[in-house]
């Protein structure tokens, strides 16, 4: 039965008055008991169940007393609002097996999350998207960030960087790190250096690239750095996005540069 969302919220306007993720987080450890007592998931039952037990009448002081029927037809509203909320989040996914739209499971990855702190940490990684990463980023730094495993993640978004950018100025592996950053953009030679731009802005970028690597790439290379806020780490993946966006840019105009001259001399 639904009984347990009564208990956790018991008034009506508290419930109607939450955001889809904050319900979410009521929500998710009730659809995973569902689950393993067999009944399976289905929103129709689910919210038939809360009619049912908000008209047998109880007395006051009973979990179903803070609910009346007209806070019931607005709760079905919220409580859709939640669910899609984690279907878009990958909480929840629609049985293969159903032709209804009603069905639902807990995915891998709702099963992962076991506290309310791991709900917590999902929830503020879940505010970025992958569709705001550089398509390297995304690909290499994603998987592990949605895990939960921040440092890792944030290595290698940083590690496409410098590899990005060795590529590039067309560099040779032995050169490294903030090394590398100021060679590739030394405001007078460096192959990705922009001419065109004052000498003060080409300084500066030459620092934003070697300061990113040293201090976001290199620590996780020598030792174990541990960063446990996903909003911080999810910063500064957009930071290495940015960084290669900027690489590819300079590689672009490179490219395109006639005569094979580069950006630096062009």
């Amino acid at each position: 039965m639904s009984t347990e969302l009564f208990v956790k919220v018991p008034d009506a306007k508290v419930l109607l008055s939450m955001e889809p993720e904050e319900l979410a987080r009521v929500l998710l450890p009730i659809f995973k008991k569902r689950e393993r007592s067999g009944n399976g998931l289905s929103m129709y039952n689910f919210v038939r169940e809360l009619y049912q037990l908000q008209e047998q009448h109880f007395p006051p002081g009973n979990v179903a007393s803070g609910y009346t029927r007209n806070d019931l037809q607005k709760v079905e509203s919220v409580l859709m609002e939640a669910v899609d909320w984690m279907v878009s989040a990958g909480l929840l996914a629609h049985k293969p097996d159903s032709s209804s739209s009603q069905w639902f499971f807990v995915t891998r990855r709702g099963w992962a999350i076991q506290t309310d702190a791991d709900f917590q940490d999902f929830r503020k990684a879940s505010l970025l998207s992958p569709r705001h990463l550089h398509p390297k980023i995304a690909e290499k730094a994603w998987p592990t960030f949605i895990r939960g495993k921040h440092d890792t993640a944030v290595f290698e978004a940083f590690k496409e960087v410098e590899i990005a950018v060795r590529e590039a100025g067309r560099f040779d592996a032995k050169v490294l790190g903030t090394d590398l950053m100021r060679k590739a953009f030394h405001p007078e030679d460096g192959p990705l250096s922009d001419k065109e731009l004052p000498i003060s802005e080409r300084e500066a970028l030459s620092a934003l690239f070697a300061g990113a690597i040293g201090s976001y790439k290199n620590p996780t290379s020598h030792r174990t750095v541990e960063i446990s806020d996903s909003v911080e780490a999810g910063e500064m993946l957009i930071l290495a996005s940015h960084l290669l966006r900027i690489v590819d840019d300079r590689r672009e105009r490179l490219q395109n540069a006639k005569g094979g001259k580069s950006i630096a001399s062009a």
